[in-house]
């Protein structure tokens, strides 16, 4: 038997602020949906419960040992980790499909990175890395 337990009205579920994720989860299990649908509820999800999102991070951030932990995540350890930190990676038909995506701003919570600085900072980095592209010629950000 588990030497772990959790109470699990204590944690944040995750799942309670990702319903229309879901739902378009499912959708695209029926039919094509844009990636980048996905990616802005996604986003949406992530700015509701932390407000930030991953755009607001880059690798450089993170130690990179915490990058090589994140790469051998998996959905076990993933639960674990999430319900340590106050957080329920499970809805009622199973783990959430973005369960990775949760973790990593789980992780940048606890490492204290979710700053207005690394925000502004993140931000600069993309719009750098967008005009630095061949064949973009211009970058629109609103604020």
């Amino acid at each position: 038997m588990s030497t772990i337990a959790f109470d699990q009205t204590a944690l944040t579920r995750i799942a309670d602020f990702a319903r229309s994720l879901s739902r378009l989860h499912q959708l695209a299990r029926r039919q094509w949906v844009d990636d980048d649908q996905l990616d802005r509820e996604f986003n949406a999800v992530c700015v509701s419960i932390w407000g930030d999102c991953p755009d607001d991070l880059v690798d450089e951030m993170f130690d990179p040992a915490d990058l090589s932990w994140l790469d051998t995540l998996d959905e076990g350890t993933a639960r674990i980790f999430a319900a340590e930190h106050g957080y329920g990676l499970v809805d009622d038909t199973g783990m959430l499909s973005d369960w990775w995506g949760y973790c990593w701003m789980i992780l940048a919570e606890a490492r204290g990175l979710l700053t207005a600085e690394n925000r502004a900072a993140a931000r600069a980095h993309l719009e750098e890395s967008y005009r630095a592209a061949p064949n973009v010629i211009g970058v629109i950000v609103g604020r």
